[in-house]
């Protein structure tokens, strides 16, 4: 993305130019003159903070990358300049996400992956390596819930929602990890939920908002940790979003209240996370550590 020395637009200018400067015709000086200003505004930006966003050339890890935030982000990240690898526990939704992505003419892995095996992760990131040769930008974002009250919930959903939540994400982080610190740096984006710092309501969750929370904190207990070696730890808390997943016909009644309930008066919709993800991605986000970043259209905070 060097457009400040991009030859082509270097050309272009010294045309415009030379056009311009030997043109008689007012109205076409005037509309050259537009065009070498467009150029010159390009080359400006080139050189700007908006190249600090750009990833190019770097590998990103996306797990739950076959749907809803997962695909958003593996597709944010490839539009970044990322070489992608989409995991997720169904081998075709994340062979489907990795096809989209080749279309655009961005460099992709499908990959199948229980996260909730620590083998299965481990093997995960190594197939990544053999892949592209490094590592610099891990999503960490599958998870699953679970709707019981909490003096029926069962010991069965109880651990399956903290091995996916919980221990799928540390296991994540300790095999991103065990490459990032060997080279001195790399980004990790964990995502958590709003669930972390509120009570969800009218549904009961207690497993999902305990993993949640525990996500958070470890992600703080990570981010210091690995600070001073080059590894940065991070977290988005997303509100409520809008994926199919929550477009389901049980649902409709409990989105009015999640709607009435958020002060933007909407759900999210899963672009309103790429942002925050490209950001903590970046080098813009080099001296950020252990935070969570909640998105969730001020729900919180009511």
């Amino acid at each position: 993305m060097a457009l400040a020395n991009d030859p082509a637009l270097e050309a272009l200018s010294a045309l415009l130019k030379e056009t311009s400067s030997s043109s008689k015709d007012a109205a076409v000086t005037q509309k050259l003159a537009k065009a070498q200003e467009l150029v010159n505004t390009v080359q400006v930006r080139s050189k700007g903070i908006l190249t600090k966003f750009c990833l190019d050339g770097q590998v990103a890890l996306v797990t739950g990358g076959g749907q809803g935030i997962g695909r958003a982000l593996s597709h944010a990240l490839g539009e970044a300049g990322c070489k992608v690898v989409v995991a997720d526990l169904e081998l075709q939704r994340a062979e489907t996400v990795a096809a989209e992505l080749e279309v655009k003419g961005i460099k992709s892995l499908a990959l199948k992956v229980d996260v909730s095996n620590k083998k299965d992760v481990e093997e995960m990131v190594q197939k990544v390596l053999a892949k592209f040769g490094d590592l610099d930008i891990a999503c960490n974002n599958a998870g699953i819930v679970f709707h019981s009250n909490s003096e029926d919930t069962s010991e069965q959903e109880w651990n399956r929602t903290l091995g996916v939540n919980l221990n799928g994400v540390f296991f994540c982080c300790q095999a991103e990890a065990q490459h990032m610190l060997k080279k001195g740096y790399g980004k990790i984006i964990n995502t958590a939920s709003m669930s972390a710092t509120i009570v969800n309501h009218p549904q009961r969750q207690v497993a999902y908002n305990t993993s949640k929370a525990a996500v958070v904190h470890m992600t703080k207990t990570l981010g210091t940790e690995w600070a001073d070696r080059g590894v940065r730890v991070n977290c988005i808390s997303p509100g409520y979003v809008d994926t199919p997943l929550n477009r389901t016909e049980g649902l409709m009644a409990v989105r009015e209240l999640w709607i009435k309930d958020t002060p933007m008066g909407r759900l999210a919709e899963v672009d309103d996370l790429t942002g925050a993800v490209i950001y903590l991605a970046s080098p813009l986000s080099d001296y950020v550590t252990g935070h969570d970043m909640i998105i969730d259209g001020g729900f919180t905070c009511w």
